[in-house]
C-alpha cells in the first residue's frame, strides 16, 4: 500500500498566527502553544490517515477488500418463488424485445406462479377425490378440463395420458321407466282358449 501525503492543515494554527495575551484573569490563550499544535496536528493527521486507509482497502466503486454483503436474489426480494433472474435472462435471451424492462421478468415471474399453484391446487384435490396421495396426468387433466377459465386457457392443449372427461350423451342412456310403462301396456293378457270336451 502507497503512503497518502497529506497536506498541512489550513485550519490549525502556524507559526505566523498572532498569539492573543492572556487577560487579567488568568485565562489561557485562545490558540495553544507551539508544542500543543503539533500534537494536535498529528492527532488530526493520524484520523486522516486512517480514514484515508479504510478507503483505500475498499477499492474502486467499494467492490475490493473489505466484507462484502450477501446477496439477496431477485425473487426474495419479489416474494415470489419463480425465479426472476432466470426468466429475465430468458427474455433477453429469446430476443423478444430489444430492450427488458426491470419489472417485466418480475410480473412474469408472478403470474406464471400464480398459474402453477391453480393447476397443482385443483390437480391436488382430484387426487384427493380420488384417494391417491400422487399427482398423475390424469389429475391435471381432470382439474384443467372441469375450471372454466383454465379451460379456456389450455383449449387447445393435449395433456399426455390425460384421459378425456367421463360423458355420456344423455340421448345414448337406455329409458329404463318409459321402457317398464310400454312393455306393460304393450302386452295384453291372452284370453283363455275354450276347454276340448
Amino acid at each position: 500500500m502507497s503512503a497518502v501525503q497529506i497536506p498541512p492543515l489550513a485550519f490549525l494554527p502556524s507559526q505566523n498566527t498572532p498569539k492573543f495575551k492572556q487577560s487579567s484573569k488568568g485565562s489561557q490563550n485562545i490558540f495553544p502553544s507551539q508544542n500543543s499544535e503539533i500534537l494536535i496536528s498529528s492527532i488530526f493527521q493520524e484520523h486522516i490517515m486512517e480514514s484515508a486507509k479504510t478507503t483505500i482497502t475498499k477499492g474502486a466503486g467499494g467492490r475490493k477488500g473489505g466484507e462484502r454483503k450477501k446477496s439477496v436474489p431477485k425473487s426474495v426480494k419479489a416474494g415470489l418463488q419463480f425465479p426472476v433472474g432466470r426468466i429475465a435472462r430468458f427474455l433477453k435471451k429469446g430476443r423478444y424485445a430489444q430492450r427488458v424492462g426491470i419489472g417485466a421478468p418480475i410480473y412474469m415471474a408472478a403470474v406464471l406462479e400464480y398459474l402453477a399453484a391453480e393447476v397443482l391446487e385443483l390437480a391436488g384435490n382430484a387426487a384427493r377425490d380420488n384417494k391417491k396421495s400422487r399427482i398423475i396426468p390424469r389429475h391435471v387433466q381432470l382439474a384443467v378440463r372441469n375450471d372454466e377459465e383454465l379451460g379456456k386457457l389450455l383449449h387447445g392443449v393435449t395433456i399426455v395420458s390425460g384421459g378425456v372427461l367421463p360423458n355420456i350423451n344423455p340421448v345414448l342412456l337406455p329409458k329404463k321407466s318409459n321402457e317398464s310403462e310400454d312393455k306393460s301396456a304393450k302386452s295384453p293378457k291372452a284370453s283363455k282358449s275354450p276347454k276340448k270336451a
